[in-house]
């Protein structure tokens, strides 16, 4: 019994963006669409995404520093450098124009950051079950909590709790974050047994606070410019007080952005997954291009 089986062979390639190593899979063509998931996700979570928008669109996915396959990064993520590195890898691509930006969860911060940094590279958002954050103050200083952050991740993979528990503790949240059933992907074992990952999924977590304040501050300095906005919303299905005030929160949110409330259901915080049909649809319904937007997804 071979005890080292050969590592799966890396989809995509490698760009060094901003001085770090960016894992990024380009597919289809036509307008080009950046696909960002949330905390702690990677390139294969957008898989049947990119698979119904690559006929329609030119889709690039990217793993976020230390995410993924892609290098870690020297400092803490912030929404302002996140935002840039979207316009840097489209730079290093060579898509100099006005693309669509699809972010999931905490990578809606991202997006909507992308759009009042580099408001002539944005033809349009997309902000799948995006984060939001009412009134955000962080209470303990940014170093205080990423070097906490930091310390905890180097303890459990020192420990070799990262390469025991990192893909079995991905495989239970994917399963808490879906409604539907589905099979483990190739890798998520080989992706989330490393120490890389484990600090990159903490420092994430640790800096949550700090990248919605960073926003907050963002919407009162920089304008959102007249662009195509949708705020597609997860719905399991349920009446509960809780999965009612979050499809409100969603729903004023695209108000307050001036754009499209949508609901994919049934569906967990996870759409993409669930539901990848809407998601792509969303895309292509911003501008009715490419195909008829009135037809859905078989």
């Amino acid at each position: 019994m071979n005890r080292h089986p050969r590592p799966l062979p890396a989809p995509g390639r490698f760009l060094r963006v901003d001085g770090v190593a960016l894992h990024v899979l380009t597919e289809g063509s036509g307008p080009v669409c950046v696909l960002s998931g949330g905390l702690g996700m990677a390139w294969f979570d957008w898989d049947a995404v990119a698979a119904l928008l690559a006929p329609y669109r030119t889709v690039v996915r990217f793993d976020r520093p230390g995410l993924g396959l892609s290098a870690p990064a020297p400092a803490a993520p912030t929404v302002a450098a996140e935002a840039d590195r979207v316009a840097h890898l489209l730079d290093a691509l060579g898509h100099f124009g006005p693309a669509t930006v699809v972010g999931h969860s905490l990578a809606g911060f991202h997006a909507e950051a992308f759009a009042r940094l580099h408001p002539d590279r944005c033809a349009g958002l997309v902000l799948v079950d995006g984060s939001i954050e009412d009134d955000p103050r962080p209470r303990l200083p940014r170093a205080v909590r990423t070097a906490w952050a930091g310390g905890l991740a180097g303890a459990l993979s020192a420990a070799g709790l990262a390469r025991a528990l990192g893909p079995a503790t991905r495989r239970l949240i994917g399963r808490a974050a879906t409604v539907g059933s589905h099979p483990p992907h190739p890798w998520e074992r080989a992706g989330y047994r490393t120490s890389r990952v484990v600090r990159a999924c903490a420092l994430e977590n640790a800096t949550y606070p700090y990248q919605a304040a960073e926003l907050a501050a963002l919407r009162t300095d920089r304008v959102l410019p007249d662009l195509p906005v949708t705020v597609l919303a997860a719905y399991d299905g349920s009446e509960t007080a809780g999965q009612l005030r979050w499809l409100e929160r969603q729903r004023v949110l695209a108000a307050e952005l001036g754009g499209r409330f949508a609901v994919a259901a049934p569906a967990g915080h996870l759409v993409m997954a669930d539901v990848p049909e809407s998601v792509a649809q969303a895309v292509l319904d911003l501008s009715g291009t490419g195909r008829d937007a009135t037809a859905p997804f078989a």
